[in-house]
């Protein structure tokens, strides 16, 4: 197969997986190929390019810096060769150009969602449907995120607003998985015509079907299954199955359970059980995991909300949302309430121009402060990646006031992780310790993926003899040499706000554990 021009790929942009090429390809890439092409993938990432000359579209680029429709395509490219890191800069670029394309904006919404940052993706490609409701593909991937979050009917909505817009969308495959799911709709239904309609009372370019009739839509209370959200009534994880962590575990004892422990006491001195506390540090290091087991080790029941289950589309809608979620853990205390991803919910009201995200910022301050209700025994934490873009009010006293740095898995913690990314796998040889030591400063994520880097060797070798050949220590550790620690670019990102923007003194843990005296 040639490789093709930069010509051929802007009147070509499809290449079958066919000829002596293809077959030399790696394992790994052949892999997860397979994985993001599959029909019913909920990773949904189109391959356009099949041997993409990534090095003649860049040389394209240096010529012509600022053509989207290049960029575009060298960061189909990148997604080909899964260089995530180089596609999610391109498309980045490509926005930089043009501030409203919502190719690049529904392709960076996949790859949050690949880096395990299922909330965050949905935020954004609502938002893609929001400013551009004719694009088809952001709703049909509306619909795979949907459908993983069980959200069956929502799917099939979006599902039919994509075909609704472009026939080509349609995909027997995924309308299967979402009529499994519950996503079904009536006889007769699939003959209606699904397109957009507009509706004096509603929001305009919002989307509506004829199955939700004026009725449906009143101004009763929120019923807790309306929010489709749970309280786990009795979380399966305490800190004593938490590996490691001491620190952390003794800060949260000290700021958030004696409190709840010792209510009396606290209160003869004016100082009250629950309030905000904000988890920071960065991703995979545990946030969600020591969330549950603060809950798990007080006996409370927990609730974690994603942003999507939150955000509506129909102004108004999401403080609702917001207010009865409050509502519900104050009807449960003692609780613990978790928001995950807050930094998108709670971002500087500085740096929005909608009107709609300062309010909900405003419902959150209002919730926070209980003027109208007792937060009394309702624990809120927030996680974040970057504490630093939070709107200051966040952090006054009586709401997030209370810090709590999480840093990457200690040692202890490093061998538990490990030991469960072990089970259920032929491994020969493991030594939890020795892998740990070679792992400092990595976090979870980088450990799975010291894993599956590993596997994926062993696994070629068993595809050829068609026999298990399990995995040893050896190409673990030759694994973590080749894992880079994601955790380095966020200390690199922290150290600078710490040094320079810490006058509170809220980021003086990650000095510390940087080793740096003030």
């Amino acid at each position: 197969m040639p490789i093709p021009t930069v010509k051929s790929i802007i009147q070509n942009r499809r290449y079958p997986p066919t000829g002596p090429e293809w077959e030399k390809t790696p394992l790994k890439t052949f892999l997860l190929r397979d994985l993001l092409t599959a029909p019913d993938s909920p990773l949904f990432l189109t391959t356009r390019f099949k041997m993409a000359d990534i090095q003649s579209l860049k040389q394209a680029l240096a010529v012509s810096p600022d053509n989207v429709p290049l960029l575009l395509m060298l960061g189909d490219a990148y997604l080909d060769q899964f260089s995530l890191e180089d596609a999610r800069a391109t498309y980045e670029a490509a926005l930089r150009v043009d501030p409203a394309n919502p190719v690049a904006k529904t392709h960076l919404a996949q790859l949050l969602d690949l880096d395990g940052r299922s909330s965050e993706a949905i935020l954004r490609v609502e938002q893609v449907c929001s400013e551009s409701p004719n694009f088809a593909p952001a709703w049909s991937l509306r619909a795979r995120f949907y459908l993983n979050e069980n959200r069956a009917r929502e799917a099939r909505e979006f599902y039919d607003r994509a075909v609704a817009i472009d026939p080509a969308m349609k995909n027997e495959e995924l309308l299967k998985r979402i009529r499994q799911g519950g996503g079904s709709r009536t006889a007769g239904d699939d003959a209606r015509d699904p397109s957009p309609q507009r509706n004096g009372d509603r929001q305009a370019g919002a989307y509506y079907d004829p199955e939700f009739e004026e009725d449906d839509f009143d101004d009763d209370p929120f019923d807790d299954n309306d929010l489709e959200i749970e309280f786990d009534q009795k979380p399966d994880v305490d800190f004593r199955r938490v590996g490691g962590m001491e620190a952390v575990k003794e800060d949260i004892r000290m700021k958030i359970l004696y409190p709840l422990e010792n209510r009396e006491l606290f209160e003869a001195y004016g100082k009250r059980a629950g309030g905000g506390v904000l988890l920071y540090g960065p991703p995979g290091c545990g946030k969600t995991l020591i969330s549950r087991a603060t809950a798990g080790e007080i006996n409370a029941k927990f609730l974690s909300v994603g942003l999507h289950q939150i955000l509506d589309m129909w102004i108004g809608k999401s403080e609702e949302k917001l207010h009865e979620i409050f509502e519900m853990a104050r009807r449960n205390a003692p609780a613990v309430l978790f928001f995950d991803e807050v930094d998108a919910l709670a971002a500087d009201r500085k740096d929005m121009r909608s009107s709609a995200g300062r309010t909900l910022i405003n419902q959150f301050l209002s919730e926070l402060d209980s003027e109208s209700s007792k937060n009394d025994g309702v624990l809120v934490l927030g996680a974040t990646n970057a504490p630093w873009h939070l709107d200051s009010a966040f952090l006054r006293p009586g709401r997030f006031d209370r810090l709590i740095f999480v840093p990457p898995p200690d040692e202890p913690a490093r061998e538990e992780i490990i030991r469960i990314m072990a089970e259920g796998k032929p491994i020969a040889g493991l030594d939890p310790l020795g892998l740990s030591r070679k792992v400092k400063d990595f976090s979870g994520a980088d450990i799975k993926a010291v894993f599956d880097q590993a596997i994926e060797v062993s696994l070629s070798e068993a595809m050829k003899t068609g026999k298990i050949v399990p995995v040893t220590q050896k190409q673990l550790l030759k694994a973590a040499s080749n894992v880079k620690p994601s955790t380095k670019k966020w200390f690199e990102s922290a150290r600078n706000y710490a040094l320079y923007a810490n006058q509170s003194g809220f980021y003086d843990d990650v000095l510390e554990y940087l080793g740096i005296r003030k």
